[in-house]
């Protein structure tokens, strides 16, 4: 029967995680893992009685890879806001770069504090920021500054581990957690500054002023960005918890790019393990927090639990995803994927890019995408390796991620409650910002991946 041809099958189990997820607005973790179980049942390849382990073997497996850096990732981030060392971060870029660069001050905090905590909680915390220094400017400049933070946040939030996406591809994928992190870094970075130029234009083009927003007023925002930095934890404590995951899985990925030789080699690989390294990264944040809130352990309980809680939906729904994933594979769509891709030459960068702006405009959560799509490609992958590492591939997805933010998004209207702009300038603004940074990373990520292939 033609339904249970490969391709076929993914059709229609894209179709299925579409419907369920955009119009009957179901949770992405009982729409992928319903899309699965759906995989396993039209494919001849996976004998009925096996579906259901199946499913639950590829859904432990993906969570035993990144369950324990998602949740340490978490509690990194809740201690990072809890403590304050988020807010001097910032403060410490605008010290550097100047007030009369004070958008480029909040695209460098973006970029740098969008790695170990979620985007929706960088910009709740700068925006109060861009909106004082915007009243310190007699209200102008404001578009600039919030598109500001978006394009430094959101870059690496999509590009650079440990946020979930860029993670969870990794290990779908099969890719070294530290080369994902290094070559994200540097795909990000063109792509945040385009973000931010694009934010210079529009905000003189459109010439829009400080706004309230619901909920807040301008003074209590303005309260909130000047606290006195005696109440905040000092440069050096507030990135540890930043560049001690960051150095480990880097220090630990040149070791095993070295073939493991030397005294120091294991040692490193040890300490450079993604979830150990986050570990750390954890005990550090939550040393900052106890020794900055003078806390006992006993009052920390109440930051873990917030924490571990947001991160549980994250692990189930990267759980599903593997699970989709590798029933695609038994169900033989990689084959059937690589033959197609050759015949009308498709690259897999174009393909994962294509496919991710498609899944990010049709069901608007940025995380699912890269979850759905690095799932698709993953059997496509392994039958027909690319020419270029696979790191690329990561890359081209997560680009693809950022095209199509729209209303059906939560950034979207996050974005357009904090800032008090109506919903065309919305449009305007941020959803042109994203297309912009999506489609600037993938060209980086076509010219890297033909000048330094990696393989």
């Amino acid at each position: 029967m033609l339904l249970t041809e490969p391709l076929a099958i993914l059709a229609v189990a894209t179709l299925v995680v579409m419907v369920l997820i955009v119009r009957l607005r179901l949770n992405a973790f009982l729409a992928l893992l319903a899309s699965t179980v759906l995989v396993g049942l039209l494919s001849p390849r996976v004998p009925l009685a096996e579906v259901m382990t199946e499913t639950a073997q590829q859904f432990g497996g993906m969570v035993g890879r990144i369950g324990i850096a998602l949740a340490m990732a978490a509690i990194v981030g809740q201690c990072l806001t809890a403590s304050g060392a988020a807010d001097r971060i910032v403060r410490r870029f605008v010290a550097w770069l100047g007030e009369k660069r004070a958008s480029l001050s909040l695209v460098a905090s973006g970029y740098v504090l969008s790695v170990p905590v979620f985007f929706d909680t960088v910009f709740y915390l700068l925006v109060p920021l861009a909106r004082a220094m915007s009243m310190r400017l007699g209200g102008r400049q404001y578009v600039r500054l919030v598109l500001a933070i978006s394009a430094g946040a959101s870059s690496t939030h999509v590009f650079v581990p440990p946020t979930p996406g860029p993670l969870v591809m990794a290990a779908t994928l099969g890719v070294d957690v530290g080369l994902v992190m290094l070559v994200g870094l540097l795909v990000a970075l063109p792509a945040s500054l385009c973000g931010w130029l694009y934010a210079v234009w529009i905000d003189r083009r459109l010439g829009i002023t400080i706004r309230p927003a619901p909920g807040e007023t301008l003074e209590r925002l303005e309260d909130t960005a000047s606290r006195p930095e005696s109440e905040l934890p000092s440069v050096l404590a507030s990135a540890l918890p930043i560049a001690l995951p960051v150095g480990l899985i880097t220090a630990g990925t040149l070791a095993r790019g070295f073939g493991g030789a030397g005294v120091t080699a294991v040692p490193l690989a040890f300490l450079g393990n993604p979830n150990l390294a986050l570990m750390v990264a954890a005990v550090a944040a939550l040393w900052v927090l106890a020794r900055h809130r003078r806390l006992t352990v006993a009052q920390l309980s109440g930051t873990l639990e917030t924490a571990v809680a947001s991160a549980g939906m994250i692990i189930l729904i990267t759980g599903a995803g593997g699970a989709f994933g590798g029933m695609l594979v038994r169900a033989g769509v990689g084959e059937a994927l690589g033959g197609l891709s050759a015949a009308i030459h498709l690259s897999p960068l174009v393909l994962g890019f294509l496919l991710a702006a498609l899944f990010k405009t049709a069901q608007g959560s940025g995380t699912v995408t890269m979850i759905t799509v690095s799932a698709i490609l993953k059997p496509l992958v392994d039958a027909s390796p690319p020419s270029h590492h696979v790191v690329y591939v990561v890359m081209a997805v997560g680009a693809g991620s950022l095209v199509g933010q729209w209303m059906n998004d939560s950034g979207f209207w996050i974005f357009r409650t904090m800032t008090g702009l109506t919903e065309v300038e919305t449009l305007k603004t941020k959803s042109v910002m994203m297309a912009v940074l999506g489609f600037t990373a993938m060209a980086i990520t076509l010219l890297a991946s033909r000048l330094l292939p990696l393989v």
